[in-house]
């Protein structure tokens, strides 16, 4: 803690008829109890921080833009999602279906029971919201579905929707 020195230093005792300053006094301050919270704080923000992981996903990329997949119809699951977050999907060349995001998993649990391997190409428009895009990703690891791919919804994907939904 603190602590004031107020003895008189030897030597200097008061002479008759001359005025002299007076001593300062001698403060020491204990700084143990400071550095002892000091190093508290640190090893409790260094401990806090390091065990809070971050949630990430592995994704694997191809090694360049020229590699063909060959897939089944069969096996492939489209997914388009527009704009406005209307989601239509379709097994192979057949037409779309609307389907609600209520009842995504359901499908995609029900399909991927049916063919374990289904692989799903979600296509998105690009006007379209980013947070769609991570909530179908999200439903495609609840739903167990660890093949799929993504990919920007073209023209020709345009005019099937128009098709169907006219």
């Amino acid at each position: 803690m603190g602590a004031v020195n107020t003895a008189a230093p030897r030597g200097h005792e008061k002479k008759k008829g001359k005025k002299r300053k007076p001593r300062r006094l001698g403060i020491n301050i204990d700084m143990t109890p400071m550095v002892d919270i000091a190093f508290l704080l640190l090893t409790f923000f260094m401990l806090t921080t390091t065990m809070t992981k971050p949630q990430t996903m592995e994704i694997n990329l191809p090694p360049s833009s020229d590699v063909k997949v060959e897939i089944a119809e069969s096996n492939l699951m489209t997914l388009r999602v527009k704009e406005d977050g209307a989601i239509y999907w379709n097994m192979g060349i057949e037409s779309p279906k609307k389907v609600e995001f209520n009842n995504l998993r359901i499908l995609m649990k029900e399909r991927y029971e049916q063919n374990p391997k289904l692989t799903v190409l979600l296509k998105i428009d690009r006007k379209g919201k980013y947070h769609m895009m991570v909530d179908i990703i999200d439903e495609f690891n609840v739903s167990g579905i660890n093949r799929f791919s993504i990919a920007p919804m073209g023209e020709i994907d345009m005019k099937v929707l128009a098709k169907v939904t006219s």
